[in-house]
């Protein structure tokens, strides 16, 4: 693929890429959010009702 070059070890293993964001912006945002979202599948979840419930009790929405 054009514009994505890899760096290989002395035994020629792949051990990074290096991009061209200029052809492939979208292709490194993807795997941004990808490796965001990895980082963070441990971190607690709250519903989007408790959510609501907070953002109404604080009057930061209206019902």
């Amino acid at each position: 693929m054009s514009g994505i070059e890899y760096v290989v070890d002395k035994r020629g293993r792949k051990t990074a890429v290096v991009i061209n964001l200029k052809r492939h912006r979208r292709l490194w945002e993807d795997f941004h959010d990808a490796m965001l979202a990895q980082n963070r599948k441990a971190e607690p979840r709250e519903s989007l009702e408790s959510v609501r419930r907070s953002l109404l009790r604080k009057e930061r929405i209206s019902a």
